[in-house]
């Protein structure tokens, strides 16, 4: 399903300053990335692991509901507005963005409802969205574990007071809100007005929620075949058993490990599809808040992790690569090859009389594609600039599917062996209770003191 074409790593291509004798490292540490995938699954049934993305692919009876949900919202509704932010909102944007019509929204004839991702506390947008959209044609799904989520209930309060306006007591059944199992106030509150509701499962954090009801609700509704889109996910789950030799998950994952003791200290996910622009987007969030952690487990400060840049082709060849090729020698570039379009594009000749455009007749648009990526990888490699290339077959839910798994495996193999918890994100705390304070929400009084005292305002 995914390939890797590791070429433009070995030393045979960059030298040995910046290249790898990668059959030699990959038989020396294979020992230690396959105990790292072990322990990984000897954790898996823990509850407090933060593993259950590893098996809710599997839960059908979850599906179900998801399925079941999405088909009783669809038919009454021409938008879904999903309100989340981070990994509640960016992993269901991929997976629509990728697997939709690309103009969805202006199909003049929708097969499903259009979904809107709103992800930030932008006034402009957010009313601007409600100037356009119909609330009696209008679902909100509100994508919050605890509830207490300051940008997403900010969006919600907006949403829910623009929706009773409208409906009076009939809004409640335009809102599904995806939260807890148990705990957190959007539990209790969905319970007494009645909203419609989707687990977030508690051992599974936002960033590797996408292939639960997180991500999979929105898509449900787009139209997208997540049957399709889990069976890849297992596919990529199955193959993570397999010797390092075989495995492309802890050879990649092994990529990087080596090239950050190197003090390749970025990392940019270069995706050349249009429809993948948004797979980078969510895999800097999984990559920056799995692997930047201050300590290890054992307490010990490690300051561990690169730093992930998006990137997409060929667009950034003629924003970023000048960068990438000439500048520091510090980055390693991750590229994805889509080998199969979904719309053939054949190049006409609608110039026959000009050899410096005619050439590209008869060829394809993909064609043009992929000779882009081989084109900039090659040309990082010869400035001695180390890349690897993941191959997939097309863009469909299956597809799909593996790759988002396979990337959370990736991330979760090199904090493993980084010995860090990859599912904790403690640097993004102190922030939010500092905006808790800001907006003057009780039991916060004295870190608004402090806040007072050091002349910090919002």
């Amino acid at each position: 399903m995914l390939t890797l074409n590791l070429d433009n790593i070995d030393v045979a291509r960059l030298g040995p300053d910046q290249g790898l004798r990668w059959k030699d490292e990959l038989r020396a540490h294979a020992e230690q990335l396959e105990r790292a995938a072990a322990e990984l699954e000897s954790r898996r049934s823990d509850p407090q692991s933060f593993l259950g993305w590893m098996d809710v692919i599997s839960d059908s009876q979850l599906t179900a509901s998801v399925k079941e949900l999405a088909g009783r919202v669809s038919p009454a509704i021409d938008d879904l507005v999903v309100l989340g932010i981070g990994g509640s909102s960016l992993g269901g944007l991929t997976v629509v963005t990728a697997l939709q019509h690309p103009y969805h929204q202006l199909l003049r004839s929708r097969p499903a409802p259009r979904v809107h991702f709103v992800d930030n506390v932008d006034g402009d947008v957010l009313l601007g969205l409600m100037e356009v959209l119909d609330p009696a044609r209008t679902a909100i799904n509100v994508i919050s574990k605890s509830g207490t989520t300051t940008e997403t209930m900010s969006a919600y309060l907006l949403f829910k007071d623009w929706l009773s306006r409208a409906l009076g007591d009939a809004y409640r059944s335009h809102v599904v809100a995806t939260t807890d199992p148990v705990h957190g106030i959007l539990r209790p509150l969905s319970s007494k007005e009645g909203f419609a509701t989707l687990p977030v499962p508690a051992n599974i954090g936002g960033r590797y929620s996408v292939l639960c009801p997180v991500g999979l609700f929105p898509a449900a509704v787009a139209g997208v075949d997540i049957d399709a889109l889990l069976a890849g996910a297992r596919e990529a789950q199955a193959s993570f058993g397999a010797k390092a030799a075989e495995n492309p998950v802890l050879q990649a994952a092994l990529v990087h490990l080596l090239y950050a003791k190197r003090g390749k200290n970025i990392c940019v996910f270069m995706p050349y599809s249009t429809r993948l622009r948004y797979l980078s987007d969510w895999f800097a969030q999984l990559w920056a808040e799995s692997l930047g952690k201050e300590v290890d487990r054992l307490g010990s400060v490690v300051h561990s992790g690169t730093t992930p840049v998006k990137a997409l082709g060929t667009t950034d060849q003629h924003s970023q690569v000048q960068l990438y090729r000439e500048g520091p020698l510090d980055k390693l570039t991750v590229f994805v090859r889509v080998e199969k379009e979904g719309r053939p594009a054949p190049i006409p000749n609608a110039e026959p009389d000009q050899p410096d455009m005619n050439y590209l007749a008869g060829r394809r648009m993909q064609e043009l594609m992929n000779a882009e990526l081989a084109a900039t990888a090659h040309a990082l490699a010869e400035a001695r600039r180390p890349s690897y290339t993941m191959h997939l077959p097309a863009i469909d839910a299956r597809a799909l599917g593996y790759i988002l798994q396979f990337l959370m495996l990736q991330t979760a193999v090199v904090g493993e062996v980084l010995g860090i918890d990859t599912f904790n994100q403690p640097g993004v705390e102190l922030g939010k209770v500092l905006t808790y304070a800001l907006m003057g929400r009780p039991g916060y009084e004295t870190q608004l003191a402090e806040l007072r005292q050091a002349g910090v305002k919002p």
